[in-house]
């Protein structure tokens, strides 16, 4: 059997997959078992910042694996901490616990927050967390819960209670439930990602930030698709001016490795304690040791060009025929099209380009460094496939 029959007959079916096997790849640029190359404008769903196979990632995952793979959380290991000590530097934030993933990761700010409310109040009175409609946070039973999407809650009921959701961009909404639920925090995504690729207004979040101040409550900003440079800023919600509690990432922070992790502020440093909360590969020496690469790598110079890259793609696609309307945030970059997104998706990879959807969009989600031709051929591609 082939790896397409291969995979349906012993994979879970829980991916719609396009007809495209990767075999190899180098930067922006994937090879297919059918001997086509493709322009990649998806990245592994924003995790390939630095594209595929990057020489420096490879070198220091390579001399990570040299020396152990794994310890348990039982013993110190140096990528751990000196990743959690670059995190806390950039950010201003204080502790770091690391998990596998953004689901991971959001499963860990849920129960800080619970629990700094716990120990705040001496019972769980205040619990509650008010995230937004149209958010995505994960496929856990948690953070499927968290997610304010009616179409995820359904058939793996009974969900959990403490969640409630507000309108985007509506702060008295949010004031509302905040008030009427005793709520421990508010939990967003400044820029939605899986919701459309829509970021969230500035007074808005400036506005929640003064919220939680006045309340009593946690802010939490979910930076798993949009962290990590992504946005044109190291996390989306700098873009913004304000300062979470807690901030979660993944994806991008890896470089292709499975690595989550939650970010404690001041008000959230001292949620846990020990056997509080745990990971068996919570921290992998492999994993933080490319998360060191890569964090490290993103400086001033890489941002700018992040900023220009998306500028283009604005400046280009805006008005363009078959367009409606262009939304997003640096290259995490959402197209109200005219056309069925995942018909233009399935001409596009024909003509030799990979992008993404989300809901009926179009997403775009470029290595960050990308070449400025790759680009501009995977944008005309898709100018072309949408004026038609």
């Amino acid at each position: 059997m082939n790896t397409k029959e291969l995979d349906n007959r012993f994979v879970a079916p829980t991916y719609a997959r396009y007809p495209v096997e990767i075999i190899s790849g180098k930067g922006a640029l994937l090879r297919g078992a059918d001997g086509k190359d493709y322009i990649d404008l998806g990245s592994g769903i924003a995790v390939n910042i630095f594209g595929m196979c990057d020489d420096e990632w490879k070198n220091a995952v390579q001399e990570q694996l040299d020396n152990f793979q794994h310890v348990s959380n039982l013993y110190y290991s140096s990528p751990c901490a000196n990743l959690a000590k670059l995190l806390c530097e950039k950010t201003g934030m204080k502790k770091v616990f690391f998990a596998n993933s953004g689901a991971e990761a959001n499963e860990c700010a849920i129960k800080a927050a619970r629990r700094v409310s716990f120990l705040k109040h001496g019972d769980e009175s205040h619990s509650t967390i008010i995230t937004l409609k149209n958010s995505f946070h994960g496929r856990t039973i948690a953070t499927l819960t968290a997610t304010g999407q009616d179409s995820f809650h359904k058939e793996f009921g009974p969900f959990l209670d403490g969640f409630v959701y507000a309108e985007a961009n509506n702060l008295d909404d949010i004031k509302t439930l905040a008030e009427n639920n005793n709520a421990a925090a508010v939990m967003v995504e400044v820029i939605q990602g899986e919701g459309g690729v829509k970021a969230l207004d500035r007074d808005f979040v400036i506005g929640i930030e003064k919220l939680c101040r006045e309340k009593d409550m946690l802010f939490i900003v979910d930076e798993v698709q949009s962290g990590n440079g992504r946005s044109g800023m190291l996390y989306a919600y700098m873009n913004y001016g304000v300062k979470p509690d807690i901030v979660t990432t993944a994806k991008g922070l890896g470089g292709g490795l499975p690595i989550g992790a939650t970010l404690l502020g001041e008000r959230a440093e001292n949620a846990f304690g020990y056997g509080s909360h745990g990971s068996t590969f919570g921290g992998n020496p492999i994993s933080c040791a490319g998360g060191l690469n890569i964090l490290s790598r993103i400086d001033d110079k890489l941002l700018d060009a992040v900023k220009s890259k998306s500028a283009y793609i604005f400046n280009t696609l805006n008005g363009a025929k078959g367009v409606k309307s262009v939304s997003g945030m640096g290259l995490m970059i959402g197209l109200e099209i005219e056309k069925d997104a995942k018909e233009v998706v399935a001409e596009c990879i024909n003509r030799g380009v990979l992008m993404l959807t989300a809901k009926d969009r179009i997403r775009l989600l470029p290595p960050l460094n990308i070449p400025d031709d790759l680009l501009k051929s995977a944008i005309n591609i898709l100018k072309e496939v949408l004026a038609q």
